[in-house]
């Protein structure tokens, strides 16, 4: 496991967790890329979304996956099966998100898989596309209305 990448995606991840936008942006180059299938099935391009979701979610005191009603719950987030793969000023991080959030009906964990490409720009590592899919057996053909 490449330790330096893994502390570095970990900050990253926290960041995003604790609606840190100073953070977030430190981490994440400006062209980013990404798929986010829950939001659209199109690729997002840049980090004014991201921006824009962490200030929403610090004013309503709520992370992704973290929401009960509009009030903070308490959550954490794991990644199950995380491997890296370095190849020199670059990192493919792949693994399973998993959010868990206390309720007050009880645990919920919600699971989503992940693949992050990181690179050194700059003398600093960067985030600079971001691919998420469901982690259930979704079909290969869409359903028929």
């Amino acid at each position: 496991m490449d330790e330096e990448i893994k502390a570095f995606l970990l900050a990253h991840l926290q960041a995003i967790q604790k609606n840190d936008v100073t953070a977030y942006y430190e981490t994440t180059a400006e062209d980013l890329t990404l798929y986010e299938w829950w939001v659209t099935p199109h690729r997002l391009d840049g980090l004014p979304f991201h921006k824009f979701m962490m200030n929403a979610n610090a004013e309503r005191g709520t992370v992704f996956g973290a929401e009960d009603k509009g009030q903070r719950a308490a959550s954490r987030f794991d990644l199950a099966n995380l491997h890296i793969q370095r190849y020199g000023d670059t990192a493919i991080a792949s693994y399973t998100m998993l959010v868990t959030t206390a309720l007050p009906e009880g645990v919920r964990v919600a699971s989503h898989n992940e693949s992050r490409v990181i690179v050194k720009i700059d003398g600093k590592w960067k985030v600079v596309h971001c691919h998420k899919s469901p982690a259930w057996g979704a079909p290969h053909v869409a359903p028929s209305e």
